[in-house]
């Protein structure tokens, strides 16, 4: 008799699945109440303590400075369990924190410690350094120190009473520039042609994949726009520290031989050159805090409250009439957005909630975006208008960039406020199709089929570009450019030609934009803000209301106590690698796989082709 073996294989697999799945059940259930424990000391673990008075604020900002933090907070919770947690700073949180501790009777001065202070813009550093002179002008003092300063880190320190430098550290001031990689050569090695397709003399986003450099006409532009903003940034620098006009382009000029008189001592060349107020190891600063202010109950510190912990102490209030603000922060794209990104559905879907919101009574939208899709653009622009028209004002304020999709999307309100740092404008249109016909070629690989038309299948990018088609897109691209016009002329009182001398795809910082009637004024995001409340007619007890995307009441709870939750569950961080595999610096790695991924997700995710809004722009201390 035989024996048949699969009864019992199937009884021992059912055994192991079902040891596994109860395995699954208790690991995740344990982390779950692991958390559900957290939260629960977090909101009965005693309340929020009185501080004590003349407590120090240390300002100690980590990972990059953003409008909105990437993902939501049920993805921001199981990258913190699973170790690969980014922490991030969002710009709202550091001026809410620095408002209300200048009006705070038990903070009595504030420590700025940027060493992680990883990136942020331009026209975010202005607004923080902003917020540190509000503080000061409370009649508190501010204390910057750092083991050595970057130019995003400096803006930031500047704005302090005094600033101090480690003694093997120092400040280094560089400039701005952009230096972009053109990849022609490469391209046409491989077989790959890419077809541009646009409007605009300066539109030129797409460029580095058709030259081996840029146009004359982008490195001029480039030129004024750089020059422009570092124009900004030396007089907010030289202004803070009260140095003469000047000064710091001076000190860069000559920095060879000043170095070389400093016997190559940074630290002492910043100090010589009147950038910082000292030299202090991190131990000596804790003496003079000690000395000025109180200490600690053990004697060892001076008494103190970090940014996390102050800011965890801060609770909104979600009664009363309120300013709604909606976030617009990063790429356009058509569809549904996660929260640091921009869904043309998930983002229009924010503002029509605010507009049926009875308690909001005006809107703000917070645009920092080099633009995206045409589409996506116009979706929200509408849901923008609708809201005007149904008797809410909507002021957009301006941050980092607000450039093409991102300029569009501003053209359906009642005043629009950029910060004088601003990238902005990038009034053009393009489309851009690469296919790789001589790549097959050169495999051996050929396409055939049986269309009905000429036109079927047209966008595959296995076959080369049909002149006729290239005629349709460019036809099509010219409409939108002149809708884009026309949007522009009417939000700006104007005629199109007039527009189109200051468009063609043309950026321009804010003062720059401001000189050419593309925005209202120059001011900051509190500006804007004061500016709608005031259209609305609120009182000064006004709230301000953040639309985001529905969270569950987890998410909620989460949300609230989640920072002490994980500090609660000691969870940490891990570090990721670079692209060290290829051989090259990560940094430029990841430049050149951004490059072509972006041009990769053309083809894969707009077929046959989309009409773009877009503005490569490369924001200033963004990242460096």
């Amino acid at each position: 008799m035989s024996l048949n073996p699969f009864p019992a294989l199937r009884r021992g697999f059912g055994v192991f699945w079902r040891t596994l799945d109860a395995t699954r059940r208790v690991v995740f259930n344990l982390i779950f109440l692991l958390i559900l424990i957290a939260i629960l000391v977090a909101i009965f673990g005693g309340g929020v303590k009185p501080l004590k008075e003349k407590t120090t604020l240390v300002l100690d900002l980590q990972g990059p400075l953003v409008e909105e933090t990437p993902g939501g907070v049920r993805e921001a919770v199981l990258a913190n369990v699973s170790g690969d947690a980014k922490k991030s700073v969002q710009l709202r949180d550091v001026l809410a924190v620095l408002d209300s501790a200048s009006k705070d009777s038990d903070i009595g001065s504030m420590v700025l410690m940027l060493d992680d202070l990883q990136s942020g813009g331009l026209a975010s550093l202005r607004e923080v350094a902003a917020g540190v002179e509000r503080f000061r002008a409370s009649g508190k003092k501010v204390v910057a120190w750092g083991a050595s300063y970057n130019q995003r880190q400096y803006l930031v320190a500047a704005s302090a009473n005094e600033v101090y430098v480690h003694p093997m550290g120092g400040v280094m001031l560089e400039g701005f520039g952009r230096y972009r990689n053109y990849y022609r050569d490469a391209l046409d090695k491989v077989g790959v042609t890419v077809n541009l397709l646009k409007v605009g003399t300066y539109k030129s986003a797409a460029e580095p994949f058709i030259a081996n450099g840029p146009s004359e006409a982008a490195a001029e532009a480039d030129r004024y726009l750089n020059n422009g903003l570092w124009t900004t940034y030396t007089n907010d620098v030289e202004k803070a520290r009260k140095l003469p006009a000047g000064a710091i382009m001076q000190s860069i000029n000559d920095l060879p031989a000043l170095l070389t008189a400093a016997g190559g001592d940074l630290a002492k060349l910043s100090v010589n050159a009147k950038l910082v107020d000292g030299l202090k190891t991190r131990d000596e600063l804790r003496t003079l805090m000690m000395e000025r202010g109180v200490k600690n109950a053990d004697g060892n510190n001076f008494r103190q409250i970090s940014y996390g912990d102050y800011l965890a102490r801060l609770r909104p209030s979600h009664l009363g009439d309120a300013v709604g603000v909606v976030i617009a922060s990063g790429e356009i794209g058509d569809g549904v957005a996660s929260p640091g990104a921009i869904g043309g559905l998930s983002t229009s879907r924010l503002i029509r909630q605010a507009r049926e919101d009875k308690q909001i009574k005006a809107v703000v939208l917070r645009i920092d975006s080099p633009g995206g899709s045409a589409f996506g653009s116009e979706l929200i622009r509408r849901e923008l208008e609708l809201t005007r028209a149904a008797g809410k004002p909507v002021v957009v304020s301006m941050g980092n960039v607000a450039a093409s999709g991102g300029y569009w999307i501003s053209t359906s309100s009642d005043e629009v406020i950029a910060d004088a740092a601003t990238i902005t404008g990038s009034i053009g249109v393009f489309a851009i199709l690469p296919t790789a016909d001589k790549v097959i070629e050169k495999l051996g690989i050929h396409t055939a089929g049986s269309p009905t038309t000429w036109l079927a299948d047209s966008g595959n990018p296995l076959r080369p570009l049909d002149p006729r088609f290239a005629q349709v897109i460019q036809g099509s691209i010219n409409h939108v450019y002149g809708d884009f016009l026309g949007l522009v002329a009417k939000a700006r009182k104007t005629t199109p030609e007039k527009v189109n001398e200051v468009a063609q795809g043309r950026v321009w910082t804010g003062l720059q934009a401001k000189d050419r009637n593309l925005v209202d004024r120059i001011g900051s995001y509190g500006d804007a803000l004061a500016s709608a409340a005031k259209l609305a007619k609120l009182s000064p007890g006004y709230r301000v209301a953040y639309l985001e995307q529905e969270s569950s009441n987890v998410d909620r709870l989460i949300g609230m106590f989640g920072a002490k939750a994980m500090a609660t569950l000691g969870l940490g961080e891990h570090v990721k690698l670079g692209l060290a595999s290829t051989g090259l610096p990560t940094d430029a790695a990841l430049g050149i796989a951004n490059d072509f991924g972006w041009l990769s997700s053309l083809t894969r995710e707009h077929k046959p082709f989309m009409a773009l809004t877009h503005c490569l722009c490369t924001v200033p201390l963004d990242g460096k």
